[in-house]
């Protein structure tokens, strides 16, 4: 696709955005900005929910990664299911009862101030380094479809690029997230569906031949029984799908502000539990597009990408199919990385409003007066971070934040998981403490048991480190 036909693609598309973001926003006040005024129609929520769990790097990655793993993601699909009844029948009362802005000020009631401000900078830290990550890379793909042959400089694109998602994010908050996270879901579901569709009529195959070809794949294999080093062993991906969810959404500012802007309790549990059973759906549809992918490329003589990462958009974008399935990758992409970015950036404004700086005792004009300059000072610090990334030019850079990002998660998890689970109190000035060392020593754990027994914990570590971070809180808990 030529650069002029992807800016018309994106700039229609972001025609659409601030519509919607406009009448969606317009009016909201603090309490709209951070929880919606928790006014927000369930079913919206739930369908909103379906795309804002759906970032640009599932939306690239999943479809290619069915080559070495084949569809044991499914397996930790069915886990994630599992955590969102955890997160439904059991944190949202909880939320609800203590009328929380931030749910990080579950910890400030339950163990402390220390504990409060643990839990809010974890957060801080892997959601500014996730979210800046998922834009570096639709940075690198505009770089190379559009600036790059413009010859305009990296640094242009990555201040347009934060400048967009700041401007439709700056007014409306959470209001405007329901709006915009469902038209990301409906944009996705469409895109998927239809490449789906496309790719299957390339190959002259009609809906039974498309079915009959994917289940006789071998890439189409889901459940893995037989080797539990593997990181792709059932137990081990099914345990981290659960864990997995409740740290990474119901313990997570971004996810939970929309599931908090419901009316009552009962209607969030409905939207937490039909957009889990939507995302079954969803993830299935895209690991049957990555087989239909490779079984495209095969069928055509076409040499596999070097990355799986690579693979639907080398098919996409480089003329093997119509123009249309080009300009609907373009449009899933975009929707669901500037979408992911957008909800990024309102949570992170209202965690380090609320939980770092706080807003007691402040009047209105003045929460909404912090609140617009720290929106501003989070933009700043994501394109800082993006083109960091950029400079250092290292993709294991990429990688390594995602493991750091899981690991700020663990400790979370444990947080949480000891103030609910149990009625000790803690000694708070030592939280900080334990939050640091847990992941240190899971680190050194999972290094241990790879050399020793060539044992993988995989995605699993999540639920080791908050055991850790438990016993760490058990150990130093005051013994009356």
């Amino acid at each position: 696709m030529s650069p002029i036909a992807v800016i018309i693609t994106i700039s229609a598309y972001f025609i659409v955005l601030f519509g919607v973001s406009y009448i969606a926003g317009r009016k909201a006040d603090n309490a709209g900005f951070f929880i919606g005024n928790r006014s927000s129609k369930w079913y919206m929520v739930a369908f909103a929910m379906i795309g804002a769990t759906i970032s640009g790097v599932t939306f690239m990655s999943v479809p290619g990664m069915v080559d070495p793993k084949a569809f044991s993601y499914m397996q930790m699909v069915l886990g994630f299911f599992v955590g969102q009844l955890i997160i439904s029948f059991v944190l949202i009362p909880v939320f609800y009862r203590m009328k929380l802005f931030s749910i990080y000020e579950y910890l400030d009631e339950r163990f402390g101030v220390s504990s409060y401000k643990t839990g809010a900078w974890l957060f801080f830290v892997s959601k500014v380094l996730g979210a800046s990550v998922r834009l570096f890379l639709v940075c690198v793909f505009l770089q190379l479809m559009v600036f790059g042959p413009l010859n305009i400089p990296f640094i242009f694109n990555v201040i347009v690029t934060v400048a967009l998602v700041w401007l439709y994010t700056r007014q409306g908050g959470v209001k405007t997230l329901i709006w915009t996270d469902s038209l990301k879901t409906l944009v996705l579901i469409l895109s998927v569906i239809l490449t789906i569709y496309y790719i299957s009529k390339s190959m002259s195959m009609d809906f039974s031949g498309m079915i009959g070809g994917i289940r006789e794949s071998e890439l189409s294999r889901t459940f893995f029984f037989d080797n539990p080093k593997e990181p792709t062993y059932f137990w081990k991906q099914f345990l981290a799908g659960i864990f997995t969810m409740i740290a990474t959404t119901g313990l997570d500012q971004d996810f939970m502000q929309r599931n908090l802007s419901c009316k009552n309790p009962r209607d969030s549990q409905k939207n937490i539990i039909t957009s889990g059973l939507v995302q079954l759906v969803i993830n299935l549809l895209f690991l049957m597009l990555g087989v239909l992918l490779y079984l495209f490329i095969d069928s055509k003589g076409i040499a596999r990408p070097a990355k799986s990462d690579e693979l639907f958009p080398m098919v996409a974008t480089q003329g093997y199919l119509p123009m249309i399935v080009g300009v609907l990758f373009i449009i899933g992409l975009i929707s669901s990385a500037y979408a992911a970015a957008g909800s990024a950036l309102t949570a992170l404004t209202t965690s380090f409003t609320v939980d770092i700086l706080g807003i007691k005792d402040k009047t209105e004009e003045e929460i909404k007066s912090t609140r617009k300059k720290v929106h501003i000072g989070m933009a700043v610090i994501m394109g800082v971070v993006i083109f960091v990334f950029n400079t250092l030019n290292n993709t294991s850079v990429i990688d390594a934040v995602y493991i750091l990002a899981s690991y700020t998660y663990g400790p979370i998890l444990g947080l949480f998981a000891f103030g609910i689970l149990t009625k000790r109190a803690v000694r708070d000035k030592f939280i900080p403490y334990i939050a640091v060392l847990a992941p240190i020593f899971c680190f050194f754990l999972q290094k241990l048991t790879i050399s020793l027994w060539s044992f993988h914990f995989g995605y699993a570590l999540i639920i080791v480190n908050a055991l850790v971070t438990m016993l760490g809180m058990w150990i130093f808990a005051p013994k009356d």
